[in-house]
């Protein structure tokens, strides 16, 4: 059976640069995250805190893929890339998250 990650920790660690640590099983995974300031704005609003955009990105990417299998580092850039509609679904579990409509 195969470990399910738990809701992912997110740290800054600076400017538009988390470190988010997800447990999975006995491990703790570390994945950092970069982001620039243009997709920051392209997934939320002034009212969102930048770190709430990572924590459901992090958790948008383990719904997919185990946290262990995902690379040590991340740019949002490269994941939106890799993820058609990533920003749109991303968008809306923010907005669900905050109880509002995207």
């Amino acid at each position: 059976m195969t470990a399910r990650a738990e809701q992912p920790q997110v740290e800054a660690i600076g400017e538009h640069r988390y470190l988010v640590r997800v447990r999975q099983g006995e491990d703790v995974i570390e994945i950092r995250i970069d982001a620039t300031p243009d997709m920051i704005a392209r997934l939320a609003n002034d009212e969102i805190d930048e770190s709430r955009v990572i924590e459901a990105a992090a958790a948008y990417l383990i719904a997919r893929q185990r946290a262990d299998d995902l690379p040590p580092q991340l740019d949002l850039d490269d994941v939106a890339a890799a993820y058609e509609g990533f920003e749109d679904d991303l968008r809306q579990q923010i907005a669900d998250r905050e109880g509002r409509t995207a």
